[in-house]
């Protein structure tokens, strides 16, 4: 097992310890309350107005009144969760009956309500998951000589697609730049271009990442530089695939973490429109075999990329290039589950706020070099299930706040925010009366930090409710410094702010109080590089849980502050979901 997790994260997305012997052990451990002084205000207040205005939260929650975090409880947490035992917490697999029971019971310890189905811990959460069984073929052929592709090398494959079996034969491939449609933007890859029934090979990230600030801002990526995006945006045109060329900067991420996230099962939840929403195949290409395949086919992989971050470029075929790939794919429908634990509130006890953070991770893999499989998922994201459990806990030991608080450690998130997903269109709280959605990611393990910060630019009121929490703590707030990585769009707060509810991820800041900035860029890139969505995310008893506990404190503050406002948390003017936010209050008030 590889030693130790010295991670140091911006805004993202280790373990050798001793594993406390099982779950009931753990609940005895951790059982055990520590009395707080913490106090809230309790108003009255309306639901948000149509026009989503949000009166100031700042003074409801007095100074130092988040002092009862502790790292030592977070650490305990960390050592079950991130435990060989629990095989990597993956969906439908024993890790998740070991997840979702450590959960429950500690919620239940921590005095939470059952706020699941049928007033049990957990909501059913049905999704299609989609193997690959057996081997992979595939290969390119230009000009009638083949080459074949080492899948996960080479290539790394899935699909969703409820076909079933893939059985691609020389279908013609072509090239359509980023993959973008934006009218908008007056930006069209696909112009004039045909795709039904071909295989399209797209660039990561948006056209300005490496080029001056154009129409899509500047490196900060857009919805349009996700890969789902991409995706969605080739199905709806009738494309048989898309083949996405990696490249480690504009991925923010390794070929490593793309090779593990394809091997590993693929979910979704049910859709009744499944065969056209999914490709029947999709994947993603390494750099050099894309400059292979442009070098054959009589192109510069190098000037077409050039020529698709313009203005007016325009898809065009691969010459006569095409791609074959063929392997079978076992499909089942599996019920994995969101675990939700209620504190209700005192004086508005229907408004919620939800406290979230996923619980999954990817299992159990192909070995490393030193031979261990088991992803763990320490950072990503046990450490925010542990600051939840804690938070809980000191919440419920009062005062009550004013609005009811609904803890939810959500499943699926790895997969593509499934689990917050689907809460999102099955709400057992609605969501027109959910003030807002805080979410947590990746806690840093590499000592405190000066500041905290949060998942690119929501364009929400929350954002200064955690620079105003941060500051009461004695620290500051920094924004996103990596706003090209997408990560607005990687955590499950998205699912909820595509609904509509005023929502932010809350993650680590860069100032390290030993190291600055330079010190937690270095450890930041080091975990996304060696240990993200690996075996080496592993939970060590050196880590210095300063850090987590501090931040913890922060989102404990901000929590608090929410549900003890009268005020409603909003978007901003210019933000793309203030009209879902809008018209969901509408539709609740019969407008």
């Amino acid at each position: 097992m590889a030693r130790g997790s010295r991670v140091g994260l911006g805004l993202s997305t280790g373990h050798n310890g001793p594993f406390l012997n099982g779950v009931k052990l753990m609940v005895r451990v951790i059982g055990v309350a520590l009395a707080a002084a913490m106090l809230v205000s309790c108003g009255g207040g309306a639901p948000p107005a149509a026009d989503g205005s949000s009166p100031s939260l700042s003074g409801t929650v007095a100074p130092g009144a988040e002092a009862a975090i502790s790292g030592d409880r977070l650490a305990a947490h960390l050592r079950v969760l991130a435990s060989d035992e629990f095989e990597g917490r993956a969906p439908d697999t024993p890790g998740e009956e070991k997840t979702v029971a450590y959960i429950g019971e500690q919620f239940a310890a921590a005095g939470l309500e059952p706020a699941g189905d049928a007033g049990g811990w957990t909501q059913a959460v049905t999704l299609e998951r989609t193997q690959i069984a057996g081997p992979v073929t595939a290969s390119f052929a230009i000009g009638g000589a083949a080459w074949e592709l080492a899948n996960a090398e080479d290539i790394a494959l899935e699909t969703l697609h409820p076909s079933g079996r893939v059985d691609l034969r020389n279908v013609p491939l072509v090239f359509a730049g980023y993959g973008i449609t934006a009218p908008e933007l007056d930006w069209d890859d696909y112009a004039g271009l045909d795709v039904r029934g071909k295989v399209v090979v797209v660039l990561v990230n948006d056209p300005d990442f490496e080029t001056a600030p154009g129409r899509f801002g500047g490196r900060a990526m857009t919805w349009y530089g996700r890969w789902a995006y991409k995706y969605i945006e080739a199905a709806k045109r009738g494309a048989a695939g898309v083949l996405i060329v990696h490249e480690t900067e504009p991925a923010a991420y390794p070929w490593a973490t793309v090779r593990n996230g394809r091997l590993a099962p693929q979910f979704d939840i049910v859709r009744d429109d499944a065969a056209d929403h999914h490709l029947p195949v999709r994947g993603w290409i390494q750099r050099a075999t894309a400059e292979r395949l442009f070098t054959d086919a009589g192109l510069s992989f190098d000037e077409a990329k050039r020529e698709a971050q313009r203005h007016g470029f325009r898809a065009r075929a691969l010459g006569d290039a095409t791609f074959s790939a063929a392997f079978d794919v076992e499909r089942s429908r599996i019920t994995s589950r969101n675990v939700l634990g209620l504190l209700r509130g005192d004086a508005r006890a229907d408004e919620t706020v939800i406290v979230s953070g996923h619980w999954d991770s990817f299992g159990i893999g192909d070995p490393d070099d030193s031979g261990d499989a088991i992803i763990n998922g320490a950072v990503d994201n046990a450490t925010a299930i542990a600051s939840m459990i804690e938070i809980a806990r000191v919440m419920a030991e009062g005062p009550r706040p004013a609005r009811s608080v609904l803890f939810i450690a959500l499943t699926a998130e790895e997969s593509g925010l499934l689990g917050a997903t689907y809460y999102a269109a099955n709400p057992l709280h609605p969501l027109a009366t959910t003030a807002a959605a805080i979410n947590m990611e990746m806690w840093s393990p590499d000592g405190p930090t000066r500041d905290i910060s949060s998942w690119g630019l929501g364009k929400v009121s929350l954002e200064r409710d955690l620079q105003a929490a941060a500051e009461a703590e004695g620290r500051t707030y920094s924004t996103d410094p990596n706003l090209e990585a997408g990560f607005f769009y990687r955590a499950d707060h998205f699912a909820f702010a595509q609904a509509g509810v005023p929502a932010i991820t809350v993650g680590p800041g860069m100032d390290q109080i030993d190291g600055g900035v330079d010190g937690g860029m270095a450890a930041r890139a080091d975990y996304f590089a060696t240990r993200y969505h690996q075996p080496g995310d592993e939970f060590d008893d050196g880590w210095d849980m300063r850090g987590p506990t501090a931040d913890t404190e922060v989102v404990l503050r901000l929590v608090r502050e929410v549900a003890g406002s009268a005020g409603w948390p909003a978007w901003d003017a210019d933000s793309e979901f203030r009209g879902a936010r809008e018209a969901s209050v509408a539709e609740r008030d019969g407008r």
